[in-house]
């Protein structure tokens, strides 16, 4: 099970798992292995904003984050995405992988409401290659504490 899975298994939210065939190269190869639309597709981008500081973007697929609009929320200039190894560090999972749910630290996230019309997203799972299925309705219920942009 994914640490991902653990997460809503233990608060008896309803999801299911993939694993996809093989590497996985793009956007659009993961949704039509998927059965989906790449719009279901949910992007989980970590954000630096200062130091020791990070917020987790979710946004659909193809739908480009809005720095401006995004600095303007967070009240502050300057942003960055984080690389790598502080993806790594601060989640505890590979970029690629990355998702809201059996992060190694809570993290202050932001959902682009617009994800919210699909009826089922996948999103990481902790696991590269493996995503969790779930309803928005469900993410709604599990993610808890989060703040919506458009």
């Amino acid at each position: 099970m994914t640490p991902a899975a653990e997460v809503l298994t233990a608060m008896s939210i309803p999801h299911r798992e993939f694993t996809h065939p093989g590497p996985v190269e793009s956007l659009e190869q993961a949704a039509a292995e998927r059965g989906q639309h790449p719009d279901q597709v949910i992007r989980s981008i970590l954000f630096h904003i200062t130091e020791g500081e990070y917020m987790l973007v979710l946004t659909g697929g193809p739908q480009q984050i809005d720095w401006r609009k995004l600095r303007r929320y967070l009240g502050i200039s300057r942003l960055r995405m984080a690389n790598p190894e502080e993806v790594l560090d601060v989640t505890g999972f590979q970029i690629g992988s990355v998702g809201p749910f059996g992060l190694s630290r809570p993290i202050r996230t932001l959902v682009n409401r617009r994800l919210f019309e699909q009826e089922e997203v996948s999103i990481g799972s902790g696991v590269r290659g493996t995503t969790i299925f779930i309803k928005t309705k469900d993410l709604k219920r599990a993610l808890g504490n989060f703040e919506e942009i458009e």
